[in-house]
Parts: C-alpha cells; sequence; structure tokens
C-alpha cells in the first residue's frame, strides 16, 4: 500500500499577471537562464453538490512533477482550507496512487465527512497549464518563481490562467513581497486571490458581475490575531475579485469595491489597539485614496438613479464616464497595485505581529476582543444618536459613520456566536443596524446633493431642483432616521 506524505505548507504569493507582461518579464535580465519546464494536468473531483467544497476540502489528481523529488507521475492531493485548515496540524495529505480515479480510505478525513456520499464524487473541471520555474536567490532567500500559463475547463465552458507563484524556500517571507514590487517595475502584477480550484468552481457557477461580502471564517478558537488576517483577507478578496468588474455598464462592482476597501479599514480601525505600529496608519490613508476616486463613479451612478428626466440624467453621464476613466487609471496604476501587495504584507508579517507591546492582545481569544470592541461600538452609536433631530448635517454624518462601522464590526464577528439563539438576536441587530444605515445615507444624500449639483453645473436647472430634496423631505428622514436609532439601541445584543 503506498504511503501517504504530507507536505508542510510553503508561504507562498499569488500574482496575476497579463499574457503580454508575462513576455516582457521572461525576456528581462533577472530571470536567470532557461526555466525548468513542466506540463501540469489535474483534475478536481467533488460531488454533484459540491459537498466537499462546502466542508472546506478540495480533492485533486494531478500528472506531472510533484512537490518533491521523489514525486513524479499521478499525485493525489486533498486539502482543507479556510477555517477548516486550522483543525488540523498538517492540513494536506498527498499520495501517489497508479489509477485515474481517486483513493479515499482511513488516510484522509474525507471517509469520515462524506460517508455514503462518497459515491458520489467525480470529475468537475480540469486545469491545463505549462509551468516555467526558476530558482532566485533575493535578499538572503531562495526563492521559488514559477510561472503559469494555460486554461481551466469544466464541460463546455473554459477560462485562460496567466499567474505568477513565488514560493519561500529558505529565507524571510519579507523577501517574497520585495521580489514581487521588483517584478512589477518590469511587469504588471496584481495580488492574486483564488487558487486553482477557485478558478475551476467558477467555471460551475452563473457569471457574477460583481461580489459580495462573503461570511468572514471565524471560530470561536481563534486568538484576535487569526481573527484580524481572517477578517484582513476577506476584505482584500472582496475587492480584488470587483476591481476588474469596474465599468460604467456595471455599477455595482464600483459599490463593492467600495464596500470592501471600508470594511477593510473599519477592520484596521476595530483591530487598532493591537496594531501599535505606523504602518497601519499608512495603509489606512492609501485605502482612503482609492476609495475616494472610486466614490467619484459611485456618487454619481447614485446620483443618476434619482435623475428623472433622461435629459437631465443625459447631462451627468460625461461626468459619469470621466469618473469611471478616472477610476480605471486609478486601479490600474502601480500606487494601487503596491498598495495590494502591502496590504497583504501587513496581514501576514506587519510590525504588529512581534510588537512586544500588543502581545496579551494579539493572544487574547478572539470571541473576547469581539464582545469588547461590540460593545465599544455600540456605546459610541447610542451616544452619537441622541438628539438626532437637533444636530448638524455633520454631526449626523459622523453617527453613518460609526453606525456602519459597528455593523461591520458585527457582520464580523457574528459567527463566533453560532448558539440558536445568538444567531436569531444576530439577525434582529443586523436588520436594525441596516435600517438605521439606510435611513442615514438618504440624509447624507440629501445633505450632500447641493455641493454635488454645484459642481456638475446643474445648479440652474429647475429639473435638478427635484435633487436636491425640500425641508420637509429632509424632516421625515430625520424623523425616520430616529425611531431606527431608538430601535437600535433596543435591540438585544447577540454578543452578550
Amino acid at each position: 500500500m503506498p504511503q501517504q506524505k504530507t507536505m508542510v505548507s510553503v508561504p507562498e504569493l499569488m500574482l496575476e499577471i497579463a499574457p503580454e507582461a508575462a513576455e516582457a518579464l521572461r525576456a528581462s535580465d533577472l530571470l536567470p537562464g532557461e526555466p525548468a519546464v513542466l506540463p501540469l494536468h489535474a483534475t478536481y473531483f467533488d460531488t454533484p453538490d459540491r459537498d466537499l467544497a462546502a466542508a472546506g476540502f478540495t480533492l485533486s489528481l494531478a500528472e506531472g512533477e510533484g512537490e518533491g523529488e521523489d514525486e513524479t507521475g499521478r499525485i493525489q492531493t486533498v486539502r482543507a482550507t479556510g477555517s477548516t485548515a486550522d483543525l488540523f496540524v498538517l492540513p494536506e495529505w498527498r499520495q501517489p496512487i497508479a489509477g485515474d480515479r481517486p483513493v479515499l480510505d482511513e488516510r484522509t478525513p474525507l471517509c469520515a465527512l462524506l460517508g455514503s456520499k462518497m459515491a458520489d464524487i467525480g470529475p468537475l473541471f480540469d486545469l491545463h497549464i505549462q509551468r516555467q520555474l526558476w530558482t532566485l536567490s533575493w535578499q538572503g532567500a531562495d526563492i521559488e518563481l514559477a510561472l503559469d500559463r494555460g486554461e481551466v475547463t469544466a464541460a463546455d465552458r473554459r477560462s485562460a490562467r496567466c499567474e505568477l507563484r513565488l514560493a519561500l524556500r529558505e529565507g524571510a517571507p519579507a523577501a517574497l513581497y520585495a521580489l514581487a514590487r521588483r517584478l512589477d517595475e518590469i511587469a504588471p502584477l496584481r495580488l492574486g486571490v483564488l487558487s486553482e480550484a477557485d478558478h475551476g468552481f467558477r467555471l460551475l457557477g452563473p457569471v457574477l458581475h460583481m461580489h459580495k461580502a462573503a461570511p468572514t471564517a471565524l471560530h470561536r478558537d481563534m486568538a484576535a490575531a487569526e481573527g484580524f488576517r481572517q477578517i484582513g483577507a476577506a476584505c482584500l478578496r472582496q475587492f480584488r475579485l470587483n476591481e476588474p468588474l469596474v465599468d460604467p455598464g456595471n455599477p455595482e462592482a464600483v459599490h463593492q469595491a467600495r464596500v470592501a476597501l471600508r470594511r477593510l479599514r473599519s477592520a484596521l480601525s476595530i483591530f487598532k489597539p493591537m496594531l501599535q505600529d505606523e504602518t497601519a496608519a499608512r495603509l489606512n490613508g492609501e485605502s482612503r485614496w482609492l476609495a475616494g476616486v472610486l466614490g467619484e463613479a459611485r456618487d454619481l451612478d447614485v446620483l443618476r438613479l434619482r435623475c428623472r428626466p433622461d435629459a437631465l440624467r443625459a447631462r451627468l453621464e460625461p461626468a459619469r464616464m470621466a469618473a469611471y476613466a478616472q477610476a480605471r487609471t486609478a486601479l490600474g496604476s502601480r500606487r494601487a497595485r503596491l498598495l495590494m501587495l502591502d496590504l497583504a504584507e501587513y496581514l501576514a508579517i506587519g510590525p504588529w505581529t512581534t510588537q512586544p507591546s500588543a502581545a496579551e492582545i494579539r493572544d487574547l481569544p478572539l470571541r473576547e476582543f469581539a464582545s469588547a470592541a461590540l460593545d465599544r461600538l455600540r456605546r459610541k452609536v447610542k451616544k452619537d444618536g441622541i438628539g438626532l433631530a437637533d444636530v448638524d448635517d455633520e454631526t449626523r454624518h459622523e453617527l453613518r459613520k460609526d453606525a456602519k462601522k459597528l455593523r461591520y464590526a458585527a457582520e464580523f464577528f457574528a459567527p463566533l456566536y453560532a448558539e440558536k439563539r445568538r444567531r436569531r438576536r444576530a439577525a434582529r441587530f443586523l436588520a436594525a443596524l441596516e435600517a438605521l444605515q439606510d435611513r442615514m445615507g438618504a440624509l447624507n444624500d440629501l445633505a450632500a446633493a447641493p455641493a454635488l449639483v454645484e459642481r456638475l453645473g446643474l445648479a440652474g436647472d429647475p429639473a435638478a431642483a427635484a435633487l436636491l430634496g425640500t425641508d420637509r423631505d429632509k424632516r421625515a428622514l430625520v424623523e425616520a432616521a430616529a425611531e431606527a436609532h431608538e430601535a437600535l439601541v433596543d435591540a438585544k445584543r447577540f454578543w452578550r
């Protein structure tokens, strides 16, 4: 019987690269000599209902060179992903096999997981790749650079792939990110957030035009440090999935990209007691810059929806097209590309991970940290909403921002409170928060409308008067917001 070989995971960095950029990189002096060339073919398996994916596992058979010198031929890999990986000391099971069907026995957790459904496992999609390999010495580290070009196929659908993988073989992880920045000087690179399995599963589902935030894979046994990493990675993933979809004909993508950046900035704020370094402030400022550029397009999308006469909507279109062009330019800039790399590096090995002064908070049980953070944010929202009808627009705007931060925190941490009673409370609490946010958002749109209309040169247009609202509209919205705030204060805290 072949023996299982379990592999320790190696720090890696995935990067997307356009085919023409890959050619420029290949022709550069940075890559030494001729690469090793490996044709790879992998088939991924699951049940028709994707029970493995739902449980946090992937199963594949790969033909070609394995990750070890003694691994050639056909290799079966079972890999635990996401929060599931935290349940295992070594969350990957590899073994050579002889046939074209998976060999599933007690050497992996899948039999116990699926039971009788094991018989339903079949092939779902295939990966055909030509991999070119170089080994580089960079800043005292040995790094394997793999350039993968090929495609993923599922039934009659296919998707081209062109990616770089940097794998640390020896040395400090910071060298991975330093090398990525150097490579980006030669050929534009973008942080990769999709695994091989992700590419295949995307082919099996409907084509998505935007990506909402997915529940964060947290569990109550996590420490605060790992919770921050998971939350930050989820925000980066949401942003990167929406970034290539930003287009004037697809307004929801720019909205969700902004949401991802706001959630990320909220995470930096929520975990600020643990992030006692200047890097966090710089990354927050850079994220604010990028969100602001995208906000120009989003503001005009919202205003456009409120335009009744088509003629007025047509007058907005040149400014809207210009805002989207500016957004695409910013997204394609080296500044934005490096921001994603900087954020990924900060989550993985930022100064906060080793500062002695933050050690106690890093090791704090995540659920304990979350309860304290949610209490703190709720108190602020409760205080900010006192006398809502009598405060100015700027004070209401602060309440709106604080309510948004509380909502993101509640969404981040809700998976930690999985008991049935707490889940019901969480649903009601989030519904109350959403109602408050909707009303505060409408008030903010009303307050911002005069300056936006003036900037667009529409102040003298009678048709634009409807965009400004009336005093009666404002009073009604303030009253509705005050009621929503009262309902939120009365909602039971699911973390208590």
